[in-house]
């Protein structure tokens, strides 16, 4: 590869590359900022028998400034270093680089590599090379056939964000630095590989398949799937690969309408610079319900019963192409810059493809959830901030909450409102990608640009009005300072506040609860509904029964729904439904629909329930999952014995959790 390749190092706007230092990143443990990288290269080798990857890692790098004899890189203790050499400016090669690992948090290590002198002149180029084995690492999620959809093949994916990709492969493990990447990828034949890439190939000759990445994204975006997947085209720009029993399924729901959504996207933000925008549908034991890894979006399979979840969720990841892919959060702390914008731009979209009714509907969705975990956290935990300082081995990922996505959404909103017009904001957006594209930014980035773009507020001082300050709305404990008018969707929430009044007023008015008319509401609506009365539980044993028979058909429509409804059954002890939380958790093994249930089990009298079905069926689950719930058993009825053998990987490292109202893209 020629030094002529895009990379970048900017994470700051004219006047601050090279005025200013990078951002810190306590995440990191490298010395990212003393080095330009130009590319990252993989050969990897998956091992399915052995659970392995076995991998050659090239990082071509420049110093940037005098006298930086170490090389410091983000690992992880489940990577074993086999060798260490360098490729030299004038092109040799210095063997056996001395090296160190040292400890530095739970979820990774410091690899310190001593440097010849020669690879130590700024602004000159070199190239380490590094083999090694990752074997139980948290980032690559192996699993049996028998945890796959098809119950077929076994299969293998990666989950970088925010800080797993250490385990992956050696390397800056930060969002500030970004470079482009290429792979090359064996496997056992029949296997097919999909990367994060735009381009790829296979080579019949080398028997492996090729990727390329020609625009610079950060280590968390390199991605990797492998199994028994197949395509189907659904666009001229987009295409579904799955596992043959759920292909058909996922083509029936977003055949042609991707594209549709692409375009609206690109009218309001601008191009679309990755070229294809691919979809794969993973087994239910995907740790998170999607990831906007660029042209390939992960998706869990799980949420193909729930179409407006699924329509939303996309929506949500296409947007990250321009929020978050595009443009980046330079350190984890601002992590709401790539969640709040993506939230927003995802509700442009979805106004421009459904309506404003819709998008208002699933915002108040949204918020609704937003105050219940307000009420549940306390107005002044931390955690509720915008920019949330993290201390010293704190995983990012840990704190990814609602906050990170509907108060951000709130805080864009409300800089969209000050301008006056969606139109002129959309503008702005498209000129804040324009500037800052292959980037990675910090919220002074943002509101610095958007003060400039709009100088009439600047000269207002917008910044600075009293209970509103921009300050304020980032470093604030509490719920967002305000929301956005929602009154476009009061046809379809009115009736939502009205129903849940009438079930939860003591005497039950049945001839007025049954003017409503539940078969024609959508998804949205039902789900806000049952979440309106989850807040009002336990509710009574006649409540219960009448709402079973009322709605019986309609509580079984989709997974969203049912799962609501099976809470309010465990929530208000309603014995003649809780055969179906049994065979619910019996068919469900994401951890998005087990969890919330196994939790309100075991916070009621029913603890025996969730012990006799986890026992049943802890064999389907993936090690993860499985541990996360022994964890939740063993905190209500004690110690559920050992993990079982030949699951040395068990521990629940990812730091993630699939909240069910969270669009975790994470």
């Amino acid at each position: 590869m020629s030094d002529s390749l895009h990379s970048t190092f900017c994470c700051c706007p004219p006047g601050r590359c090279g005025a200013a230092p990078p951002p810190v990143d306590v995440a990191s443990a490298s010395n990212f900022e003393s080095f330009s990288l130009r590319h990252l290269d993989l050969r990897l080798q998956l091992s399915f028998p052995e659970r392995e990857v076995r991998g050659r890692l090239s990082l071509r790098l420049c110093p940037l400034s005098c006298g930086v004899a170490t090389l410091v890189l983000d690992t992880h203790p489940s990577l074993l270093i086999h060798s260490i050499d360098c490729r030299l400016p004038e092109g040799s090669l210095c063997s056996g680089l001395p090296y160190r690992i040292e400890p530095f948090t739970e979820y990774g290590a410091a690899l310190s590599i001593a440097l010849p002198a020669a690879a130590q002149e700024p602004h000159r180029g070199f190239e380490v090379i590094v083999l090694y084995t990752a074997k139980d690492a948290p980032a690559i999620w192996w699993l049996d056939a028998e945890l796959t959809c098809g119950n077929l093949k076994p299969f293998v994916f990666t989950q970088g964000h925010s800080v797993c990709n250490r385990s992956f492969f050696p390397c800056f493990d930060t969002p500030a630095v970004k470079s482009t990447y290429s792979a090359t990828v064996t496997v056992p034949e029949g296997v097919q590989v999909l990367m994060s890439a735009t381009c790829s190939a296979y080579s019949e000759q080398d028997k492996a398949f090729q990727f390329h990445m020609e625009h610079p994204v950060p280590a968390y975006l390199v991605a990797l799937v492998a199994g028994e997947l197949i395509p189907a085209d659904i666009g001229p720009r987009s295409r579904i690969w799955a596992e043959p029993c759920i292909l058909n399924m996922a083509v029936s729901k977003l055949n042609g309408q991707v594209e549709s959504w692409l375009c609206a996207a690109e009218r309001l933000f601008g191009p679309y610079v990755w070229g294809r925008y691919d979809i794969v549908f993973l087994p239910p034991s995907f740790p998170i319900v999607a990831m906007e890894n660029p042209c390939l979006t992960f998706i869990i399979s799980s949420i193909l019963d729930s179409s407006d979840f699924l329509v939303v969720d996309l929506i949500h990841e296409i947007a990250h192409s321009w929020f978050g892919n595009a443009v980046t959060n330079a350190t984890w702390e601002e992590m709401w810059l790539s969640e709040g914008l993506a939230t927003y731009a995802q509700r442009r979209i979805t106004t421009e493809a459904f309506g404003a009714a819709f998008t208002c509907l699933e915002t108040a969705f949204r918020l609704d959830a937003l105050h219940r975990q307000m009420r549940l956290l306390g107005e002044n935990n931390p955690v509720s901030k915008l920019q949330v300082k993290f201390e010293s081995g704190v995983n990012p990922s840990s704190l990814m909450n609602l906050f990170t996505y509907e108060k951000g959404f709130c805080f864009i909103s409300y800089l969209a409102e000050l301008c006056g017009d969606p139109q002129r904001f959309d503008d702005f957006l498209r000129a804040y990608i324009e500037r800052f594209c292959f980037c990675s930014v910090v919220a002074q980035d943002l509101l610095d640009y958007y003060l400039c773009f709009f100088p009439e507020l600047q000269d207002n001082s917008v910044a600075d009005r009293e209970g509103l300050e921009f300050e304020r709305w980032l470093s604030a404990c509490g719920p967002p300072p305000s929301e956005p008018d929602l009154s476009q969707g009061n046809s379809l929430t009115e009736p939502v506040e009205t129903l849940c009044q009438l079930w939860t007023a003591g005497t039950l008015d049945l001839p007025t609860i049954t003017l409503h008319n539940l078969a024609q509401w959508q998804t949205f609506q039902m789900v806000l509904f049952l979440d309106k009365l989850l807040d009002r539980c336990p509710l009574s044993h006649e409540v219960m029964s009448r709402l079973a028979r009322c709605y019986s058909p309609l509580l079984d429509s989709n997974a969203e729904v049912r799962i609501r409804w099976l809470q309010l059954v465990v929530r208000s002890g309603y014995f003649p439904e809780l055969h179906k939380v049994r065979r619910f958790l019996e068919d469900h093994t994401s951890r998005m629909y087990t969890v919330p249930l196994y939790e309100d089990l075991c916070s009621s009298s029913l603890k025996s329930i969730a012990v006799d079905v986890f026992c049943q069926s802890q064999s389907r689950m993936h090690a993860n999952l499985r541990k996360t719930l022994q964890q939740i058993l063993s905190q209500c009825v004690g110690p559920l014995g050992s993990t079982p053998v030949g699951d040395e990987r068990a521990t629940d490292t990812t730091g993630t959790v699939a909240l069910r109202d969270v669009n975790v893209s994470a």
